[in-house]
């Protein structure tokens, strides 16, 4: 092969060389290229801000709640701890429910965390003269003992502490404790009392209690009428029991009054309790509220006026009246009628009760303020006018004396 030939030959594998290392590079440059492009892109976008961040969050909250995804619960407010303790044994100490069953004889010891802690236990320890109720202030809690305890010791206790700054203390309302003992004896199904009869009112539109307490819940007691004998219904719409007060009668009636009593049962003992006198009242709903006014504002010396006083209320229900007027400071004595009727007013039927205070031949003196007071059940109301004496008229002119 002569040298040309050879030449010929090297330029084509040379050139087949540059063809091959151009179809590599092709590819790298694409992908260099499109890199490019991207950070490019990239550089033109702004970072999100911290509120759109926020704003997305909410987004996706709020699509997680409309599909019905669980969210948690809001934590309960737990009530503030009961700062009464009861102690069972030496550096042993129990919550006190609300209800406790002892038996009488037991010792009772309760303790009330706090400062300046003051005790309400029920009212026949109050007067304890045999030192069995004992009540030590520390400085950090108060302890109350009751020992040998009796039946009639049942009742509630409660305790409550001042929280103190410096020199000014102040009840915390989330400082109270208390809890209703009953102290159980065989022999006494009810608390005892002194009384063998007591009085309790009737009244209108307000409830009753007959106390009868029992020293232990699991008496049955019964409510029961002495005259005629028979027990009384107990539906606790008109009448309830409360284990820890005795009956409550919820819509006194003229038909409840009379003579009742409380009768309780337990392990083949029955017992009853102190007998009631129920005298209904008409108990009104509100202090009365009189008007008054005189015959005439301005009266002459020697002329007659009056003033009445007027109250309308419920019916039967009785108001008093009471007058002060000018005349009293000479001791003139009044003449004063009163009255009671039904009337309609307003399309109800009320009772007007009315008094008036007549003066007959006015004087100087009789000038001045006049005042009602009208008293019911329910409170006293005082209500005035004035009255205004004249000259009196003088004689005609030219008339001739007798």
């Amino acid at each position: 092969m002569n040298g040309k030939a050879l030449a010929v030959l090297g330029c084509s594998l040379l050139l087949l060389v540059v063809a091959e290392c151009q179809e590599k590079e092709k590819p790298h440059k694409a992908t260099e290229k499109k890199a490019m492009k991207e950070l490019k892109a990239n550089e033109l976008k702004p970072p999100k801000a911290a509120g759109q961040r926020r704003q997305q969050a909410a987004a996706k909250a709020l699509k997680a709640k409309a599909r019905g995804k669980p969210t948690a619960p809001p934590s309960p407010v737990q009530p503030p701890a009961s700062i009464l303790t009861r102690v069972v044994a030496r550096g042993q100490f129990q919550k006190v429910p609300d209800a406790l069953t002892l038996a009488a004889g037991d010792t009772l010891e309760l303790r009330c965390r706090g400062r300046s802690v003051r005790w309400r236990f029920p009212a026949y320890l109050q007067d304890e003269e045999e030192g069995r109720l004992r009540i030590k202030h520390f400085d950090r809690y108060s302890q109350l003992v009751v020992v040998n305890a009796a039946a009639a010791d049942t009742g509630e206790y409660s305790c409550w502490s001042f929280q103190c700054r410096d020199s000014e203390c102040r009840a915390g309302e989330d400082r109270m404790g208390k809890a209703f003992i009953f102290f159980t004896d065989p022999q006494e199904l009810f608390v005892p009392t002194e009384d063998y009869y007591e009085v309790v009112q009737l009244r209108t539109n307000h409830p009753t209690l007959l106390p009868c307490q029992v020293t232990s819940p699991l008496a049955q007691v019964t409510l029961h009428r002495e005259f005629p004998p028979e027990e009384v219904a107990v539906d606790g719409v008109d009448i309830s029991y409360d284990v820890k007060r005795g009956f409550v009668i919820h819509r006194p009636r003229p038909s409840y009054a009379g003579s009742l009593f409380c009768m309780a049962g337990l392990d083949g003992v029955r017992q009853i309790s102190t007998k009631y006198m129920l005298i209904y009242i008409n108990y009104p709903s509100s202090a009365p509220k009189p008007t008054v006014s005189a015959s005439a504002a301005t009266v002459r010396v020697g002329e007659n006026f009056n003033v009445t006083c007027t109250v309308f209320g419920e019916p039967e229900v009785a108001v008093d009246f009471t007058w002060e007027y000018p005349g009293q400071q000479i001791g003139r004595p009044p003449y004063v009628r009163e009255r009671a009727d039904l009337a309609r007013r307003g399309g109800q039927v009320q009772q007007e009760s009315e008094s008036i205070l007549y003066v007959d031949e006015a004087r100087t003196i009789d000038e001045g303020l006049y005042t009602c007071t009208a008293t019911n059940l329910q409170g006293t109301t005082a209500v005035s006018t004035r009255v205004r004496i004249l000259p009196a008229t003088p004689a005609p002119s030219g008339a001739r004396s007798g």
